[in-house]
């Protein structure tokens, strides 16, 4: 049988309750913080990356523009041998 607490021995139990409380208060900020750095960083650097590519837009449309002009050459080169072969005959 739990015997009851008595007025002193309630008072350092929840005084030791509430430096626990603390403690964890503390951690708990302490990692938000960190959380909030790193948040902070990786903001950045996709700021950063973001610019890059916009630096490297102009160039991966002229890749995309001669990538287009090699498929439609090669079209092109297909359907003449066709053309080729057809009229050989």
């Amino acid at each position: 049988m739990t015997m009851p607490l008595t007025s002193l021995e309630s008072s350092i139990a929840t005084s030791e309750d509430y430096k626990l409380l603390e403690n964890m208060n503390k951690l708990t900020s302490l990692k938000y913080l960190e959380m909030k750095d790193i948040a902070v960083n990786i903001s950045r650097n996709l700021k950063d990356l973001n610019q890059k590519y916009a630096a490297l837009q102009p160039y991966l449309d002229q890749i995309t523009l001669i990538e287009e002009q090699v498929q439609a050459a090669h079209k092109l080169d297909t359907y003449s041998k066709k053309l080729e072969a057809k009229y050989k005959k």
